[in-house]
């Protein structure tokens, strides 16, 4: 039966369908010794696929994992500037991927895994998954001010989805807010806050759909509940 390279890739832990594309464009994927620079169909019972000059096979063992991200850490597999990622952080036998990302300077929620199905239901748009954090931001935002984030923001060259927004503890010259979007676009939160004039200070995700990072400590991990596991396989 044929199978899409990048499902294939994604099915293998190599990382999720959308990275695995860019992987393939990149030029680091061969088919049968043959580079590959496009999305093409393969037979996995037939053809051998080389990442990176390594064979790749389908993970047996399927692991899903939640990391409390630190700052200071990069979301991804390598770094080519030797920075810390967070497989620096989660060190398990199997090749395992995060599932969207984190930039470098926020924190909290993360999911990995070596199941592509999942890692493609968690972040295609059309599942429209809450994303839930909490920031710190310059100033406190007016009501003027959050109903524009509400009804959605032109960001660059894009026009965001609508929000949620609402302010938890006012200080002398920030405020804590809580943030929900259900997209998961570069910097989106941040650049958010910007446009209304907020500059974000410290950012934090704490929730995604129904996973909550509970009492898990910065820096820690752990593996996902079967509910939980059954839950990001019903999406």
């Amino acid at each position: 039966m044929q199978e899409r390279l990048h499902k294939y890739m994604a099915r293998c832990g190599v990382a999720s369908r959308r990275k695995s594309e860019e992987i393939i464009f990149s030029g680091m994927v061969k088919v049968n010794g043959e580079t590959i620079k496009s999305i093409i169909s393969i037979d996995p019972d037939k053809d051998i696929v080389e990442v990176n000059g390594k064979v790749i096979r389908p993970e047996e063992k399927k692991v899903y994992i939640m990391l409390n991200k630190p700052t200071g850490v990069i979301t991804t597999v390598r770094d080519q500037f030797d920075r810390k990622t967070v497989l620096d952080i989660v060190k398990v036998d199997e090749r395992i991927f995060p599932v969207g990302r984190l930039d470098y300077d926020t924190s909290g929620l993360l999911i990995l895994t070596n199941d592509g199905d999942v890692a493609y239901k968690m972040t295609h748009p059309s599942r429209e998954i809450d994303k839930v954090y909490i920031a710190e931001v310059a100033g406190i935002p007016d009501e003027s001010e959050m109903d524009r984030f509400r009804k959605g923001l032109k960001i660059e060259d894009y026009i965001t989805s609508p929000a949620k927004i609402r302010i938890i503890k006012k200080k002398t010259k920030s405020s804590v807010i809580e943030v929900i979007i259900h997209e998961g676009r570069n910097r989106q939160v941040r650049k958010m806050c910007e446009a209304i004039g907020h500059p974000v200070i410290k950012l934090k995700r704490v929730r995604i759909g129904k996973l909550t990072l509970k009492d898990l400590k910065p820096g820690k991990w752990r593996y996902l509940t079967d509910e939980e596991i059954n839950y990001l396989k019903s999406l």
